[in-house]
């Protein structure tokens, strides 16, 4: 990146871009589906959201830094949990979502999908 790290920009979107695991440029390395962020009216950076898929794989593993083990050894109810805040997060969106799911959770599909009609039959649905 062409401009200092430390821009009060820079500084205030981080965090977010890397929740997502979205990737910084600077602003002339930017291409057209790209964002670019200015401040002030200068073009300040670029930001590269990632594909879809990748944001599960980085969703997956932002929550196993939550829980601080890998997902597949938690106990069954805070895997439900997780299955549940991935729904809400669009996981199930992405092409073979509850197949990455299910293989970073240790259990089959099926089980992936008895979660979701678990909470769907909570709900009302």
């Amino acid at each position: 990146m062409t401009e200092p790290a430390d821009h009060p920009l820079v500084t205030a979107v981080k965090p977010l871009v890397d929740a997502m695991g979205a990737e910084l440029l600077g602003p002339e390395q930017a291409q057209p589906d790209d964002v670019v962020l200015a401040w002030e009216g200068e073009d300040v950076i670029a930001v590269r959201l990632p594909q879809l898929s990748e944001s599960l794989d980085h969703i997956l593993a932002a929550m196993e830094r939550r829980y601080g083990m890998p997902l597949a050894e938690l106990d069954r109810r805070t895997k439900q949990s997780v299955v549940r805040t991935l729904e809400a997060r669009g996981a199930f969106s992405v092409r073979h979502g509850v197949e990455t799911v299910a293989g970073a959770l240790g259990v089959s599909r099926f089980t992936v999908y008895n979660y979701l009609n678990r909470e769907n039959a909570a709900k009302g649905e």
